[in-house]
């Protein structure tokens, strides 16, 4: 089995190249987190496989949190990710939600029909 996580950015938000990489990376640090914390089995095989991880977008808040009920709704471990407001967006601003770490053919359930960033 492969393994992987996604971190989906929000379009409609216009980050900056260096605010939209700072976001994936409290994505992935959350995530990973989480699933330690939680014991996740997935966790162990996805850091054995590399840490696969894949960066997609929606236009919309919304849309993150529809992706992101879906994903729980599946078993999988989700963060959405406020932003502090201290540059780009005001304080409280989601500006994405990481998914995983998980089996790939679950994420791509709930991912697999969004564009990469």
């Amino acid at each position: 089995m492969r393994y992987k996580m996604v971190i989906v950015i929000r379009e409609d938000l216009q980050l900056s190249c260096g605010k939209i990489a700072v976001q994936v990376a409290h994505a992935a640090v959350e995530c990973t987190l989480k699933a330690e914390k939680s014991k996740n089995p997935n966790l162990k095989e996805w850091l054995r496989e590399g840490q696969k991880k894949v960066v997609l977008r929606v236009k919309s808040l919304r849309e993150i949190y529809e992706l992101e009920f879906k994903a729980r709704n599946m078993g999988l471990n989700t963060a959405i990710i406020k932003d502090a407001g201290l540059t780009e967006v005001p304080p409280g601003t989601v500006t994405c939600v990481g998914i995983g770490p998980g089996p790939e053919e679950i994420i791509n359930k709930v991912t697999g029909s969004l564009p990469l960033l």
